[in-house]
């Protein structure tokens, strides 16, 4: 099941909007490539992380 505008799984209930929504489109597209929902919801959650740690971080190496 896809998610939008506000319904998405309640794992990602409590995370930052920005986060939220990088989550959802990861997940969504690999729900579109036929990933289980339970596997899609994690590795969405998991990537969106990934990306905007790796966002600090460049944005950190700029500053200097």
């Amino acid at each position: 099941m896809p998610w939008y505008h506000g319904n998405y799984p309640p794992s990602y209930k409590n995370q930052p909007v920005q986060l939220r929504e990088k989550a959802v489109a990861i997940a969504n597209e690999l729900l579109l490539h036929g990933a289980d929902e339970g596997v899609a919801i994690a590795t969405g959650l998991k990537k969106a992380r990934e990306h905007f740690k790796k966002q600090e971080g460049e944005n950190k190496k700029s500053k200097s």
